[in-house]
Formats: structure tokens, C-alpha cells, sequence
């Protein structure tokens, strides 16, 4: 009745493992020919970190934060 049970839940693990990866992968293998040239992964980094600063202003303004 349990033939292989274990066998099979032990597979969950490895499947979850290799899907993610590949999600992964699949969604960010665009980024490697931009990482190819030194002045387009520099001008892709500076704009990653201006688009995390300006969301970090606008959400500190909106919630009334203050850096004090």
C-alpha cells in the first residue's frame, strides 16, 4: 500500500528547488547582456539604487516619517 511513499515525498523538495530556479532564471536572464558592458551595468545599478531611494522618500513623506 505505501510502496515508495517516502521515495516519492522525498522528490517534493528537489522538485520545489528546481522550479523556483528556473522561475528565476527565466525571469531575470534578460539582465545578463546588460551585465556584459562595464557602463550599462553601472547605468542599470545607479538607476536600481535611484528608483529605491525615491520609493523610500515618497514613502517616508507619505507616512509622515522624519529622519530625526
Amino acid at each position: 500500500m505505501f510502496d515508495g511513499f517516502w521515495d516519492n515525498v522525498s522528490r517534493y523538495p528537489r522538485y520545489l528547488i528546481t522550479t523556483a530556479l528556473g522561475i528565476f532564471l527565466n525571469a531575470f536572464g534578460w539582465l545578463t547582456p546588460i551585465f556584459k558592458r562595464p557602463i550599462t551595468s553601472v547605468i542599470f545599478v545607479g538607476m536600481l539604487v535611484g528608483i529605491l531611494v525615491f520609493i523610500s522618500f515618497t514613502l517616508r513623506a507619505m507616512l509622515g516619517l522624519s529622519t530625526i
